[in-house]
């Protein structure tokens, strides 16, 4: 088991998106309220107190939509500014990237993912729905305004989906020949749409590698990532292609990373929903620092045992209250 030192943080459940993969087709969700949100000051009190002493030095920002979040500016150079900081990125949908790249690179970001599921208009907005028709070239002006204020890596996150945009997988592995641009190809995973978990709704690596390597060749890189990603190289090229295969192999062993939602409810395993510790009642309650970082020690302790790939073969279900929106994936 590796050293789990790295803590996802979403900092808002609502997106200005609504991707087919993350929020189900037809669904109505219950945003949570302002005021069961962490504030910016229990959100860092939590990093300061509770998940830097128990170890974590490494976070991400995520959502929803992170670039949502009220002052978001600020508090990504309030956690950029603690000396135990190791890393800080972001994953973004890059809509409102453009306008605060430069911004958030001055706060001390320095890593960012953003998706871009398609190069397609058409195709993009079929994955995003109703909320984001015709919002794939500010997307893409988010894009290009991280990669010329120095956002390196500058990752791109593709779902791959059958039947919507695996027909583009050459064309998005391409991005990464001329520019050092990391495209990392994701198996879709059905958290909160548990019907699709018996039909092959998603592509795997394997499969996408093969047809790289038949158009380009592919070669292991030297270059890995803080997480779960096989990294291979098109021979020549200035960027990576990431894989991450948690449907068609099991990376469960060497885990290393817990979420935080944005309600402040801790989870070890994102596919699975036992063992999750409400930090924000507990503090708001006044439960000490001291007292949650024994909690999270004790939850720390049982991840290898909260295995959703053991646990889905046997007795459980997929047992997903909340989508991966919610969740901050």
């Amino acid at each position: 088991m590796n050293q789990v030192d790295y803590l996802r943080i979403s900092l808002i459940d609502r997106c200005n998106f609504r991707c087919q993969y993350c929020m189900p087709e037809g669904s109505e969700l219950d945003y949570i309220l302002k005021q069961q949100l962490l504030t910016d000051k229990e959100l860092l009190t939590l990093i300061e107190e509770v998940f830097i002493p128990v170890g974590f030095n490494r976070f991400r920002l995520t959502g929803g939509e992170p670039l949502l979040r009220p002052r978001v500016v600020d508090l990504v150079g309030a956690i950029a500014s603690l000396p135990q900081t190791q890393d800080l990125s972001m994953t973004t949908n890059g809509f409102l990237l453009a306008p605060i790249a430069q911004s958030l690179y001055n706060a001390g970001l320095r890593r960012i993912n953003i998706s871009l599921d398609s190069l397609d208009q058409a195709t993009f907005d079929s994955i995003i729905g109703n909320r984001g028709r015709g919002k794939w070239q500010q997307v893409w002006d988010g894009i290009q305004a991280a990669y010329h204020v120095g956002f390196d890596p500058l990752k791109l996150n593709v779902v791959a989906i059958p039947g919507v945009n695996d027909r583009e997988i050459l064309d998005l592995a391409a991005l990464t020949i001329d520019k050092n641009w990391h495209v990392r190809f994701i198996e879709f995973m059905p958290i909160g749409n548990s019907e699709l978990f018996g039909d092959r709704g998603w592509i795997p690596s394997e499969e996408i590698r093969q047809r790289i390597r038949d158009r380009w060749g592919l070669i292991n890189s030297q270059i890995r990532g803080n997480g779960p990603a096989d990294v291979f190289q098109i021979p020549g090229a200035k960027g990576t292609l990431g894989f991450i295969s948690q449907m068609s192999e099991c990376f469960c062993d060497h885990c290393n990373r817990m979420r935080l939602s944005a309600d402040g409810w801790l989870r070890p395993c994102l596919l699975n929903e036992i063992g999750q510790l409400d930090l924000k009642t507990s503090l708001r309650e006044g439960v000490s620092t001291a007292e949650l970082q024994n909690r999270v020690r004790d939850l720390l302790a049982l991840k290898p045992e909260i295995n959703f790939k053991q646990r889905y073969a046997g007795t459980q279900t997929g047992n997903y209250t909340r989508t991966m929106s919610q969740i901050g994936g």
